[in-house]
């Protein structure tokens, strides 16, 4: 008997090289977001230990990781590809193919944001190309909605005193309360009384948190709104781990107050989502004054950001007749800053020459850009998205403007046509200058901003930060009246400078002298000297020296040194005393925990 004919199943099944290469890319996001979500989910644990210094570590950690999974990428790209690298067919090829892999992503959108970082390394791209990255979206519909709701609610319960006991239950820590019953009566207290004052005497209908909780610093933020009636108030409950176990610090309600926590000039919150778009639009739902952009980098997911920024800024300047004006504030010896009056960001390019006495370099200033980046920003740091390649329309620009670009940044502006392109720049939210500020305001708001800049300068000294020159027009004003800094090309560490009172002079000729009749050392710095860089009035001196007239000491600068060389981590709260619950406002959480984040 003849055996049976044989089964033919036809050629071995071959992956084209688009669906091929596509696949690679997505499993590298997936790596980066499996990565990233580890370090993330380490912050609970830290928070229990109270170990702040690995927290700091983590965020710095999840910081480097987009480049360092991007730069595998591209190698392995560059490895599997060969000579048809830069072929624009197969490209678009894969464009597709990873669009269809991913766009039923619950991060959907950070996936395309990552694919375009990897084809802009490879092909260095001027403006975009819609024909190998997502200019605009792919996801068409809504985005896939979540496992489980983003939010937690909380309702039909009868006090303040009952939703929180409520939401401790449902929050809890794997580490005990200090006091519950007691911080549950003071915060539902404050919490009643802070709505009364606004109108708000009926009980709560219900409070609405993000599920997850934010890290950052020292503190826990539960994030979330309070309904009552047709009423809905931003909500924020924030917690300490003390000696003697976890707090509630503060009530956050007002949004401006929350708006703050989650600043441009703030570290990135480590918080655990996997529907970080669920997550965003939870929270400008509280927050409807935050661009999109602004949300997704508060919750560390920066690269997507910048997306949303571009893709804002496009929009803007497709539908507006502006153009862009030089920024107000006195020129800049490093970087060319401009604006436009519709668009609340500036942007600052590197300029080809620096004037004198500038002796540093575009390396160094943009190393100093990376630092901030990498560094705790304390509230008082302005966050800076780097751009290459931006090309935009020549109607955009006053016609002075571009040939003042083209004159003072000739070697990374170019004028292609109708286009101006621009190989290398930062955007930042655009604040008033200080100076500006205090020579347009009366006394009392020229007082309370000159405050606010000593209080900017110490917060940045306790995170180890000088920012080498103190001068008014280096410093600016948010909307919130708060002072923060943005010029960096001179910024150091506080441990790396030597801070001197001047010797006493010998003679009537040494105190005439134009030259020290004393030894000065390039990292000698000199704080009694800072009087003359404010340049402001007497009466404002008289006002200033009050409250921070120990920062003209070197006695107030050796001592911040020291404790940042013993191990001190110096918290820095990221709202007003007045938020804090009243038992808590007589503690002093740098004095408080300095020692006890000595690892």
């Amino acid at each position: 008997m003849s055996a049976p004919p044989r089964a033919s199943y036809g050629p071995p099944f071959v992956e084209p090289p688009a669906s091929r290469h596509a696949r690679l890319v997505c499993d590298a996001f997936d790596a980066y977001q499996a990565r990233f979500r580890v370090i993330t989910r380490r912050a609970q644990r830290r928070f229990e230990q109270r170990n702040w210094h690995e927290l700091r570590s983590d965020a710095t950690e999840r910081l480097t990781l987009y480049r360092q999974v991007v730069d595998h990428i591209e190698a392995d790209t560059r490895h599997h590809l060969g000579d048809r690298l830069y072929s624009k067919d197969l490209w678009r090829q894969i464009r597709n193919a990873y669009s269809k892999l991913t766009r039923d992503k619950k991060d959907a959108e950070l996936a395309e944001t990552f694919y375009n970082s990897l084809t802009r390394r490879i092909f260095n791209t001027v403006g975009v190309d819609p024909q190998i990255e997502f200019v605009t979206t792919d996801i068409t519909g809504p985005h896939r909605p979540p496992d489980r709701p983003v939010s937690v609610g909380f309702s039909d319960l009868p006090t303040t005193d009952a939703f929180l006991d409520a939401i401790l239950e449902d929050y809890a820590f794997n580490a005990p309360y200090a006091h519950r019953e007691v911080d549950i009566r003071r915060a539902a207290q404050f919490i009643d009384d802070r709505l009364r004052r606004r109108g708000l005497s009926d009980p709560i209908d219900a409070i609405n948190l993000a599920r997850p909780v934010f890290y950052r610093g020292i503190g826990a933020y539960l994030v979330g709104s309070i309904t009552i009636g047709e009423t809905k108030v931003p909500f924020t409950l924030a917690f300490h781990h003390d000696d003697d176990g976890v707090v509630i610090d503060a009530v956050l309600l007002r949004e401006d107050d929350v708006s703050i926590l989650f600043s441009f000039a703030r570290t990135y919150f480590l918080v655990d989502t996997r529907h970080p778009h669920s997550l965003v639009h939870f929270l400008k739902d509280i927050l409807p004054r935050k661009r999109i952009a602004e949300l997704y980098i508060s919750i560390g997911y920066n690269k997507h950001g910048k997306t949303e920024l571009y893709r804002d800024l496009l929009h803007h300047f497709q539908h507006t007749d502006d153009q862009f004006e030089r920024a107000a504030g006195q020129r800049g010896m490093v970087m060319t800053v401009f604006t436009m009056p519709s668009y609340d960001m500036v942007f600052k390019l590197i300029k080809d020459t620096f004037d004198y006495p500038k002796s540093t370099t575009r390396s160094e200033v943009k190393e100093r850009y990376h630092l901030v980046f990498k560094h705790d920003r304390a509230g008082r740091l302005v966050d800076a998205q780097e751009f290459e390649h931006l090309r935009l329309n020549e109607r955009l620009f006053q016609d002075e403007l571009e040939d003042e670009l083209l004159d003072i940044a000739g070697n990374i502006v170019h004028h292609d046509g109708d286009r101006v392109t621009i190989d290398h720049c930062y955007v930042e939210r655009r604040v008033t200058p200080l100076d500006v500020y205090i020579r347009e305001n009366g006394f009392e708001r020229s007082r309370n901003a000159l405050t606010d800049y000593g209080n900017a300068i110490k917060d940045l000294a306790r995170t180890n930060i000088f920012p080498g020159d103190l001068l008014l027009k280096n410093f600016g004003v948010t909307r919130h009246g708060r002072v923060v800094f943005y010029d960096y090309d001179e910024l150091g560490f506080v441990t790396d400078y030597n801070f001197r009172s001047k010797p006493q002079a010998k003679s009537y000729m040494d105190e005439l002298s134009a030259d020290a009749w004393f030894y000065v050392g390039p990292d000698d710095v000199f704080p009694e000297e800072f009087r003359v860089t404010m340049g402001v009035s007497d009466e404002l001196m008289e006002a200033f020296e009050e409250v921070h007239g120990d920062l003209f000491t070197a006695e107030f600068w050796n001592d911040v040194q020291s404790r940042i060389e013993n191990g001190a981590l110096i918290p820095i709260l990221p709202y007003p005393p007045s938020e804090r619950l009243p038992h808590r406002r007589t503690v002093t959480p740098g004095k408080q925990t300095a020692d006890l984040m000595k690892q």
